[in-house]
């Protein structure tokens, strides 16, 4: 889902919920990345680290028709150690599973409806999870920094 995480593309109301979710999790002190590919070949849509080092991951539903055409998200809960649905204010939250987590959001921001049963992450794991974290957002920064520079200003354009 690459509109998650290119700003150059029109706004969609997945965009709009990844949004919100974000600014939700910064205040909270969780600060994280999209479309985060794990170990398992699945790809998050938002993967968060909070302030002592615990990993939310959250998986984005726009719709009804969206939220029933993907049943992978059990497999995210072995990558994190809570696991949040985000949906619209519109959005059937009594299809949101019992065993996750859900957030409402919208494009200005978010609340925490029902908090995830918490399963710690194994040290291991845990490392393994917030390196590709963090190689994931260095990779972007330098993507960023590197854009629009060229060789005959020496300057960014």
């Amino acid at each position: 889902m690459a509109l998650l995480t290119d700003p150059g593309l029109p706004e969609s109301r997945a965009a709009e919920i990844v949004r919100g979710t974000r600014r939700l999790l910064g205040g909270l002190g969780f600060f994280g990345v999209t479309e985060l590919s794990l170990a398992n070949h699945r790809r998050a849509d938002i993967a968060a680290l909070g302030p002592s080092g615990e990993i939310w991951m959250i998986e984005v539903k726009s719709s009804i028709a969206d939220f029933r055409a993907d049943s992978k998200w059990p497999e995210y809960m072995p990558f994190c150690d809570q696991l949040y649905f985000a949906v619209a204010n519109d959005f059937p939250q009594e299809l949101i599973p019992d065993e996750t987590g859900l957030i409402v959001a919208d494009a200005f921001g978010g609340a925490i409806l029902r908090d995830a049963p918490e399963d710690r992450l194994p040290a291991a794991r845990r490392k393994a999870v917030t390196l590709r974290m963090a190689r994931l957002a260095a990779q972007r920064l330098t993507q960023t920094a590197d854009s629009g520079w060229t060789a005959a200003s020496g300057l960014l354009t």
